[in-house]
């Protein structure tokens, strides 16, 4: 049975796409971020160790509240890694930097996401009529910006 909550068929198939969009990057930025957290090495590394597995517990359960939206949408989460890659707005990384790099590479993945979202917002919003969406999403966006907060102090040391 399809959602009648205000929101029509198309409005809210769009609204779905970007959802998938955004949990698409939040699982390549997990996963980035957990391949940083097993493999950093450094002075700095107990902090750095902790701070990324902070973030990827953090970016997994928006990862899994994304689903849970597109669901209350009324359309099918994605769920296959090959479905992730070609959605997300991400780059993978097939080299693991030394500490700075990771740093500063997940910084730009988290600037990057927040720049997205700030457009997401508004077409959700203003194009689609979602405000509960919008709104939803200005959290993520608040997270993200916290945690490039985060990595931004470090990169600055």
């Amino acid at each position: 049975m399809k959602p009648n909550i205000g929101i029509s068929d198309g409005d809210r198939q769009a609204v779905s796409r970007i959802l998938a969009a955004i949990q698409a990057d939040e699982v390549v930025l997990s996963a980035k971020t957990r391949q940083y957290h097993w493999n950093v090495m450094g002075p700095h590394f107990s902090e750095l160790h902790r701070l990324f597995e902070e973030q990827y517990d953090a970016i997994e359960e928006t990862s899994d509240e994304l689903a849970e939206r597109e669901r209350a949408l009324g359309a099918i989460a994605p769920g296959t890694l090959a479905a992730f890659l070609a959605m997300t707005r991400l780059q993978e990384q097939q080299t693991v930097p030394n500490a700075q790099g990771m740093v500063t590479n997940l910084l730009q993945d988290h600037e990057t996401i927040i720049r997205q979202l700030r457009a997401d917002i508004e077409a959700t919003g203003a194009t689609y009529r979602d405000v509960g969406t919008s709104d939803f999403l200005t959290g993520i966006m608040e997270a993200h910006e916290k945690m490039a907060w985060m990595l931004r102090a470090h990169a600055e040391a």
